[in-house]
């Protein structure tokens, strides 16, 4: 298997998570790679005039073929070529879209291959455009992204290793798993929405905001305690939309 210990020298799909502004001229840049994962890269020069077409293209959201250099932990650019129409997403799906760039970010090392949550990045970035599915869609990608990181959560059976109840209320210790609840007790959530979660099968708008408390709550674990910006942003959205 291919590690970033050693030069990248050959094009391959990429992501472009996050750019920022790095000296006069140059960019740092966010990627999720194939077969690299999530890497770090500095694009030089490219914010002076004669390279607009290069500077737009290492967007976030923008899928593309890259060439990197160099070794260690922060890379160089040697090219970049546009490999897909970049997703055209506003309003809250482009806000779901940079929350889940922030998780990558957040939560994935640096230099170690995700395959198939490469894939499955694409999948939800695409899916993200169906606004009226735009929760579920976080919330299978978040399941998705906590098992990548070799935490796959026991969905369909409770911390004893018996099925999850369809009627039975629980709560969720991230280290444990589903344990039984009072429906009344803080955080409790139905094995019904546990279910759905598990056999992704949409389930109702109550119990989407059931799962939307708990992945949250497993994601700040996985966190250390931290928030997301992403959160905060869209906790201030709803606020003004409830004011209006």
């Amino acid at each position: 298997m291919k590690t970033t210990s050693d030069a990248i020298d050959e094009a391959q799909p990429a992501w472009i998570l996050h750019a920022r502004p790095y000296r006069e001229t140059s960019l740092l840049v966010e990627a999720f790679c194939l077969q690299y994962g999530r890497v770090g890269f500095i694009a030089r020069g490219v914010r002076s005039q004669r390279s607009q077409p290069l500077r737009a293209a290492l967007q976030p959201l923008q899928a593309l073929l890259l060439t990197l250099r160099g070794r260690g932990e922060l890379l160089q650019l040697a090219s970049a070529e546009t490999h897909d129409v970049a997703v055209a997403l506003r309003g809250r799906p482009l806000l779901s879209a940079f929350y889940v760039n922030e998780l990558l970010l957040a939560l994935l090392p640096r230099q170690q291959p995700q395959t198939a949550l490469f894939w499955r990045y694409g999948v939800c970035i695409n899916a993200l455009s169906d606004e009226a599915n735009l929760g579920w869609t976080l919330r299978c990608f978040e399941r998705d992204l906590i098992a990548a990181l070799g935490y796959a959560m026991k969905l369909d059976r409770d911390a004893n290793g018996n099925p999850i109840n369809h009627d039975a209320s629980y709560r969720f210790d991230p280290e444990r798993g589903a344990i039984a609840a009072r429906r009344d007790s803080p955080e409790s959530l139905s094995g019904e929405s546990l279910l759905a979660l598990a056999q992704d099968v949409l389930p109702s708008a109550a119990l989407q905001a059931e799962l939307r408390a708990l992945m949250r709550r497993v994601i700040r674990w996985r966190l250390g305690g931290r928030e997301l910006r992403s959160w905060r942003i869209l906790a201030e959205l709803q606020s003004v939309s409830s004011a209006d």
